[in-house]
């Protein structure tokens, strides 16, 4: 019988030896393998899902009140809402649409025209106008402070947003905030994610030189948060008649913690946070309130920065009062115009967590469009990724929202006095854009010789600009620029009786019988009162509105 000799070596010798037998080659292919697998869940990669579905990309996700009157005259009609985002196929990640539209987007070049805009406190504000490509009497402004880690004037996506809307017959302005877009800090004071004031200071100073336009907001990013709180804030006292915040915070205590949480997130809250300390350090000699220079030129995450020098110059307590107190979530239910606003579920700055689901369903004026994926203001869609979703989208809701009934309701409550001097903006929807965007819209109607004379200027007025416009889409600043208001002589007598024409319209709509009794009970109880001149006015008015409702009672 054969004896069969067993081995004396230890079983860990004979695994090594065989290891070595096995090619390199090999070795390397499963270590690509492995780094595959890593990278693909640490970016957070879904090409594999999109693939299986045909990159036919996932449906957008509607939250709205079921009384929601924006939804049935406005949202209905957005083919764009209603269909799916599908991500360029190699851009399958929220980073890499985050990154890739900061860093490699192109679009075409764009002049534009420097206002300098000048605030009660000493502050500065650039404002940056492009004029749409076709003359068309629309505006569109647009208010915007670029990122920290960009050296553009203007973002890329806000050069998407103000290229698509030029391209639609909008006229945009692009608004910075202090101490960005090529100007310094004029006063001792930086804005914050819930720095209100200076949009409250434009919008106001827009409203003032173009009474007649409604106007609309677009906010994006941080410019997001500020919008809605704005809106919030002011309720229905703004001027604003619709609105769109892209990718909000919505709640900074919450986004705090969340982008700590994972490695790739702490990555973006170390490139924030010392864009924001070169921000302050930059103007160092302008802010005498910030002591302690030491430790901020220490700061390596947006929390630092808060910490040392948003509690400082705005007088917080801490910085997660900071951020209670300035978060829009708490905001949103007191919001009283037409409001899109979308979110991606996958943002790699502004998590899920934070978007107020209720707040939003609760409120018959917001609508919350959110979907799968899309990155933070990325959205890139189509093969060659030269296009935007959420541009899209958000070019589509403003357009229907302006030819809805909504906002002929909207100009009939917030009529107000013309000025005897117009511009040519002034008959034009406008919009507002922040932080990744704010965007506000107006418009009027255009009448006889004032409109030619109107037409003559706005070509003047673009002749003399193109003196101030650089190549590469980007402006030559004039240091002495200031912006002008118009000036009112006085009101005319229509003007002074075009808000009661307007109340009496609206009671002429629900009811013939009840203007008839009006008249009758003003006329028998002013007559002893009234005397000579307004008399005789009250009487016009009064008289006019007797015709108007004889004739839709014959039609």
């Amino acid at each position: 019988m054969d004896c069969i000799g067993l081995s004396s070596e230890s079983p860990y010798v004979l695994m090594l030896k065989a290891a070595f037998l096995i090619p390199i080659s090999h070795y390397l292919l499963a270590f690509l393998f492995l780094l595959f697998v890593f990278l693909y869940y640490f970016l957070e990669i879904y090409f594999i899902q999109e693939l299986f579905t045909g990159f036919r990309g996932q449906p957008v996700s509607l939250t709205f009140n079921s009384c929601c009157d924006l939804y049935q005259e406005v949202v209905s009609k957005c083919k764009i809402l209603h269909g799916r985002f599908s991500s360029t196929p190699w851009l399958c990640s929220p980073h890499f649409q985050t990154i890739f539209l900061q860093f490699f987007e192109r679009i075409p070049a764009c002049n534009y025209q420097r206002q300098i805009f000048k605030t009660c406190d000493g502050g500065t504000i650039a404002l940056d106008w492009l004029r749409n490509v076709d003359g068309l009497l629309e505006v569109y402004v647009l208010l915007v402070a670029k990122k920290f880690f960009d050296s553009a004037l203007i973002q890329q996506y806000v050069k998407h947003l103000a290229f698509k809307m030029a391209k639609s017959g909008w006229n945009v302005v692009v608004s910075n905030h202090r101490g960005l877009g090529g100007v310094s800090i004029t006063s001792d004071c930086l804005y914050n994610a819930g720095w209100t004031e200076d949009a409250h200071k434009v919008i106001d100073h827009l409203h003032t030189q173009y009474p007649q336009a409604p106007l609309f907001a677009v906010g994006t990013s941080i410019g997001a948060n500020v919008l809605v709180k704005y809106l919030g804030e002011e309720g229905v006292n703004t001027a604003i008649v619709g609105a769109a915040a892209i990718c909000s915070p919505w709640d900074l205590l919450i986004g705090d913690r969340f982008i700590k949480r994972r490695l790739v997130q702490r990555s973006y809250d170390r490139a924030l946070g010392i864009g924001l300390k070169a921000y302050a350090e930059l103007h160092k000699s302008i802010l005498p309130r910030l002591k302690d220079w030491e430790t901020i030129a220490k700061i390596r995450c947006i929390r630092d920065y808060d910490k040392h020098v948003t509690c400082v110059l705005d007088n917080f307590e801490t910085a997660d009062t900071y951020y209670r107190k300035v978060s829009c979530s708490s905001y949103v239910g007191n919001v009283r115009v037409p409001l899109l606003c979308i979110s991606a579920l996958d943002d790699p700055v502004c998590s899920r967590e934070t978007i107020p689901w209720d707040e939003c369903r609760a409120n018959k004026n917001v609508v919350l469009a959110t979907t799968q994926h899309g990155g933070h203001l990325g959205y890139l869609e189509g093969m060659t990724a030269k296009s935007l979703w959420w541009v899209r989208a958000v070019d589509e809701f403003l357009c229907v929202l302006n030819s809805s009934s909504l906002i002929r309701i909207e100009k009939i409550q917030n009529t107000t006095v013309d000025s005897p001097l117009k511009s040519s903006i002034d008959k034009a929807p406008c919009v507002n854009f922040r932080e990744g965007g704010l965007v506000i819209a107006f418009k009027n109607e255009p009448s006889g010789e004032v409109g030619n004379e109107q037409h003559e200027q706005l070509a003047e007025n673009d002749e003399a600009g193109d003196s101030t416009r650089g190549d590469n889409g980007t402006v030559k600043q004039e240091p002495n620029a200031t912006t002008q208001f118009d000036s009112v002589s006085g009101p005319s007598i229509n003007a002074m009786i075009s808000p009661v024409k307007n109340c009496l319209n609206q009671l002429t709509r629900r009811s013939k019988i009840s203007i008839w009794v009006l008249a009758c009970v003003a006329i028998a109880s002013t007559w002893p009162i009234l005397g000579g001149d307004a008399y005789v006015i009250f009487i016009i008015i009064v008289d006019t509105f007797i015709i108007q409702c004889w004739e839709r009672g014959k039609n």
